[in-house]
């Protein structure tokens, strides 16, 4: 896949005490009411590793993934890493990285092109080959197969062994490689000659493995021909019932190949020449078997997985862009042999027909969804949910039977932070695996009673489209009479003891019912899983019943519109809290604030308003009513807000607001320390050491229109570290970057509901004092750069409608924090113009 080097943001770290449940997901005896059952209230301890990729050594699971992460396990709940990313030498995983991995890294991943300044290596697959020859002679080793990539499709895959699967791994070999060209050329930033005989082809034809090189790699131009050939990543390796041993790999857009591979030495069995499989998908001399995709139509992260029960190997692929908006969503296909054909419930070929809208195409697993939390529904914040899953492993415990779904996903309204997620498999009746609504809490497939399933659910219908939409639960309920009513229609039965049959529309759904653990409501509640024919997988979550009385006296205690004494915004009124109760709205007064929740702010120098808004809450016959004074601050005077020059102390110069206050290396933190340097206009400037802030005081910005302006001298750029930061909270910021997103330009970037790039097209330069400035009117930024324009936009989000917003210099929540000079902090209200930019640029220079 195309990845990028995304954010890693703070994870939580939480303590658990559970044990693994023992019960097979198959079995069907011994099965006791699980109503009679007491089980443990689970306890995550999250990690963020991409891509991961799961495998068992003893009694503790591994997740291997990209950028040099990793993670395990002891019960698939409580997870701790173990590696230090890149770092080198001293690397867990590699020891020396650059020295150990220099055979990939002569193709790709390290100090070239996209990876251009560091490394880029990608989707790891670690499994215990006990047939592999040492250099000693001796049998058995732990081997990695990586991926080292420079742009979207030249990457190479390369592989290392170990006798301790935490490593360090030892390089043995580069065994495919993809973007090479027909002739001699470079990418940009690189230097690299991308000339196919620089890859191991030339050496598989002068041993005899390879007769010639291809044509058909390359376009006319001579450019790789990515639309038929893949691109070498993302390898995992997997055992066949006849102990064989087969590597699936590849990513957008040329499709997924399969190569068999020697049990003893860890190579690719190259096919050796073109060919046809039976059912006519192509067999490539060096790639080997299409088995999915193709014709430039995303599907990246293969993995298989072989079941001895139902005697299918299940491929797993992801759809889409891994971003936040990318939409990522899982596919399964399956094949009762390993080179395929791989095809879906519908019968469907996982290889596509030509360039086709791939979206009917698998079974699809999960995509973005959520549990909305609705007003009066238990809990806190807005519900469970996922954004872009995706990248899975798969995993069948030899022990218990159970299977295991690992991904990693993003999640609604946290922008890029990422964390891995375990959700427990259950085969429904056509012998498809099919995944549980919530992440794994030790479960077990348990008899449930037909009376337990009746009552309002919590549905999503994951669909086969996708897009980076998230698809929101709606209400349906199961009636004791069988059927479906509500937001959906249709008919449901329990059959045996926990399977699911569910009509909707002309589909049937097959899967079962589970009880599980909600994060949300904190309490375990009934769930079902079920999957269509035509591969669309449906979810439940049972709600707690309640008479329509209770309803709207728990929508009227959960509403709330936030801090209604100091409002500078307009207000988002809901209309609609939990199971479809109505929210209406009145105003004492329409000049202050309207029945839509928009204010009048008085003018600058005028009083506060107040006026009351009253809801009133219908769910039935049943009605209430809340009230709430709403008190709208009037703007404040366009012109200096604060000043911070710092001479030799952190005041506001211009006396109107705290002084700041210096923080370790995040803006919470304590235990730093700031000096002061040499300033741009011969005073001081504070001085940042790399490992502390200053946090400002809150409230320095309270509007739509404002403006910063400041100096800056950096001794290194480290990629997302801020100079300005200010945050409505930890999922609504914007922050100065001199270092930023993507190619590393200045810029600001903002994360709220969607992210926003003010990039300046180029990078400041450490060493040396530069203005930089930004004016924020609504919706319109504009980027200053020594006082000239580089950036304008719209769209730019209202991060501010609070008064008491948070605001720092250096540090964040999450990054490296600043190392180098600041200096003239000035903080506006209002727009200031271009040549007031230009003249804040010149007055200190």
């Amino acid at each position: 896949m195309k990845k990028s080097n995304l954010r890693l943001l703070l994870t939580a770290t939480l303590a658990l005490v559970l044990t693994i449940p023992s019960a097979a997901f198959a079995e069907k005896t011994n099965q006791t009411n699980l109503a009679s059952a007491k089980p443990a209230i689970p306890d995550y301890q999250d990690v963020s590793v991409h891509d991961p990729s799961i495998v068992k050594d003893g009694d503790t699971y591994y997740v291997f993934g990209s950028h040099i992460e990793a993670a395990k396990s002891d019960d698939l709940i409580k997870w701790e890493t173990f590696t230090n990313g890149y770092t080198t030498p001293n690397n867990k995983l590699y020891g020396d990285l650059s020295k150990n991995l220099a055979g990939s890294f002569k193709w790709a991943g390290e100090d070239d092109s996209d990876s251009k300044g560091g490394f880029a290596v990608w989707a790891p697959d670690v499994f215990w080959n006990k047939n592999y020859v040492n250099k000693d002679g001796s049998k058995g080793a732990y081997m990695i197969y990586y991926s080292a990539s420079s742009t979207y499709i030249r990457s190479a895959i390369g592989y290392a062994v170990s006798q301790n699967i935490e490593g360090p791994y030892e390089y043995v070999d580069t065994i495919v490689y993809s973007g090479f060209t027909k002739e001699s050329a470079k990418d940009a930033n690189s230097n690299v000659d991308k000339k196919w005989v620089n890859t191991n082809i030339q050496g598989l034809i002068n041993s005899g493995n390879l007769k010639s090189e291809n044509d058909n790699w390359f376009n006319s131009d001579g450019s790789y021909n990515n639309n038929l050939y893949p691109n070498a990543i993302d390898a995992n390796v997997f055992t066949a019932a006849d102990g064989k041993l087969w590597m699936t790999y590849g990513s957008w857009s040329g499709g997924i190949y399969l190569l068999e591979i020697d049990k003893k030495t860890g190579k690719p069995i190259y096919p050796e020449k073109d060919g046809k499989t039976k059912d006519g998908r192509m067999i490539d001399r060096y790639f080997g078997t299409k088995i999915a995709g193709g014709f430039y139509k995303s599907g990246e992260g293969p993995y298989i997985v072989y079941d001895k029960n139902t005697k299918y190997y299940y491929l797993y692929v992801t759809y889409g862009w891994l971003g936040a908006d990318g939409g990522y969503n899982m596919r399964l296909f399956r094949s009762k042999t390993p080179d395929g054909p791989y095809v879906d419930a519908s019968g469907q070929s996982a290889v596509l027909s030509g360039n086709v809208d791939n979206s009917p195409y698998g079974n699809k697993v999960m995509g973005n969804f959520l549990f909305e939390r609705r007003i009066g529904d238990p809990g806190t914040g807005i519900g469970v949910g996922y954004v872009s899953p995706g990248h899975n492993s798969a995993f069948i415990d030899s022990e218990t039977g159970q299977h295991f779904l690992v991904f990693h996903s993003r999640f609604p309204q946290t922008g890029e932070m990422h964390e891995v997620r375990v959700h427990q498999m259950f085969m429904n009746s056509e012998g498809w695996p099919i995944a549980a609504p919530y992440r794994y809490s030790g479960e077990k497939l348990e008899k449930v009673n037909r009376q337990a399933l009746i009552g309002q659910y919590q549905f999503v219908n994951h669909g086969k489209t996708y897009s980076g939409d998230i698809t929101e639960s709606v209400y349906i309920e199961l009636t004791k009479n069988g059927k479906i009513t509500g937001d959906v229609t249709g008919t449901w039965k329990k059959t045996s003891h926990n399977e699911a049959e569910i009509k909707i529309d002309d589909s049937t759904y097959n899967g079962v019912f589970v009880r599980q653990w909600d994060e949300v409501s904190k309490s375990y509640v009934m769930a079902f899983t079920a999957m269509s024919n035509e591969g669309v997988t449906i979810w439940g979550s049972k709600m707690e019943d309640m008479t329509d009385k209770e309803i709207v006296q728990d929508v009227k205690t959960d509403l709330n519109l936030g801090d209604t004494a100091n409002v500078v915004s307009n207000i988002s009124l809901p209309t609609e809290g939990t199971r479809h109760t109505t929210i209406t709205w009145k105003t004492s007064d329409s000049d202050v604030i309207s029945a839509t929740g928009a204010i009048t702010r008085p003018e600058a120098g005028a009083a506060s308003k107040d006026a009351t808004l009253t809801a009133t809450i219908t769910k039935g016959k049943f009605t209430t009513t809340k009230n709430f004074v709403i008190t709208v601050l009037p703007y404040k005077e366009n012109g200096l807000a604060a000043q911070y020059s710092f001479e030799g102390n952190l005041n506001d110069s211009n006396a109107q607001f705290d002084s700041g206050i210096i923080t370790g290396n995040r803006i919470d933190n304590t235990g730093g320390t700031i000096s002061y340097a040499d300033g741009v206009n011969g005073g001081k400037a504070a001085k940042f050491n790399g490992a502390s802030g200053i946090r400002l005081p809150n409230g320095l910005i309270s509007s739509d229109s404002y403006s910063v302006s400041l100096w800056i001298k950096p001794e290194q750029l480290t990629q997302y570290t801020t100079t300005f930061f200010g945050a409505r909270d930890s999922n609504n910021w914007i922050s100065l970057l001199p270092y930023g997103t993507g190619n590393g330009s200045t810029e600001v970037w903002s994360g709220s509901s969607t992210w926003y790039d003010a990039s300046i097209g180029s990078q400041i330069k450490t060493g040396e004092w530069t203005h930089l400035a930004f004016t924020v009117d609504k919706d319109a930024i504009f980027v200053y750069v020594n006082g000239i324009e580089k950036y304008k936009g719209t769209g730019f989000p209202n991060i501010f409608t609070t008064a008491n917003a948070s605001f720092s210099l250096g540090v964040n929540w999450w990054d490296a924090p600043f190392k180098g000079s600041m200096d003239e902090l000035k903080i506006y209200n209002g727009l200031l113009t271009a040549e007031e930019v230009s003249k804040l640029a010149q007055e200190n220079k």
